[in-house]
């Protein structure tokens, strides 16, 4: 029931959901990740942990190999901790977990003991609100997606034709926890949200229609946008094709004509691949 599916399943007596993640948490990859937006990865780095399975089914998700299918080691709550205090001390910003939104209940169980950096949840914003109030007090950061107000794309793309609804609930839950963003004097973020939208080729009104959802939803300057150009296909079944450079200046221009200024616009550069880690089991 962690989930907006509450699907029901028993994973203690081994059912699988949706999320096909197991009682447990399985994490793919814990390691310094240089490849988020500045104020996360600063020059130190995001100590990120990939946590296999999601409540989202993205057609062209880019980390496919972990999000469809359960890979990586099972880790308890001690070892969880163990992990986290590691990647502490390696020296990064902060502790990125990377959708661990299917083991929240462990994970906020294990954050209990606080790491000493700042904790980003980091998600496809797809999130039950009552899941996201265990996170309270323990989470500083949430880098949610705001990937549709269309519903059909939504169900067409992620199989979740609900999920407008429900991610503007969890975003603004997010909201009332951190309040407005807070940087250190080396621009790292601290506390707050920064939102997360990836323009889809060929469908520009849906992000349209994304940006005006934030220019109406929160006060200026108080929540960062990350407007986003890396979309790759996979052949899994999204868009065939990479989004073309006048379709997202055509995005860019609406969101500056918004008013939208606080964030991060991504180069059309990123839409590769190779931005992808490896999900080999380093750093466990």
């Amino acid at each position: 029931m962690l989930c907006p599916r509450a699907c029901g399943a028993d994973r203690a007596a081994g059912e699988r959901g949706f999320c096909r993640a197991p009682a447990l948490p399985v994490v793919a990859r814990a390691a310094r990740h240089d490849w988020e937006e500045p104020c996360i990865s600063g020059v130190n780095g995001s100590g990120a942990v990939f946590f296999s399975g999601c409540s989202l089914g993205c057609v062209y998700c880019q980390n496919r190999e972990i999000t469809a299918e359960i890979k990586g080691k099972t880790l308890d709550v001690p070892a969880l901790r163990d992990l986290f205090a590691r990647l502490r001390d390696t020296g990064v910003h902060n502790l990125n977990l990377v959708t661990a939104a299917p083991y929240a209940d462990t994970v906020a169980e294990a954050l209990e003991v606080p790491p000493g950096i700042p904790v980003v949840w980091n998600s496809g914003g797809y999130e039950s609100v009552e899941t996201l109030k265990m996170l309270e007090g323990k989470v500083d950061i949430y880098l949610p997606d705001m990937k549709y107000r269309d519903a059909a794309l939504a169900e067409r793309f992620s199989a979740a034709p609900d999920y407008f609804s429900v991610a503007d609930a969890a975003i603004r839950e997010m909201f009332r926890q951190t309040g407005p963003v807070r940087v250190d004097g080396a621009g790292i973020l601290q506390r707050g949200i920064l939102v997360r939208h990836l323009v889809l080729p060929g469908f520009l009104g849906n992000s349209k229609d994304v940006l005006e959802w934030f220019a109406d939803t929160f006060p200026r300057g108080s929540v960062l946008l990350s407007l986003m150009a890396q979309y790759t296909p996979n052949g899994f079944g999204g868009p065939e094709r990479r989004l073309r450079e006048e379709e997202f200046q055509e995005v860019w221009d609406y969101m500056a004509m918004l008013g939208i200024r606080d964030g991060y616009v991504q180069e059309l550069s990123s839409a590769e691949s190779s931005y992808t880690p490896p999900f080999d089991g380093t750093g466990l």
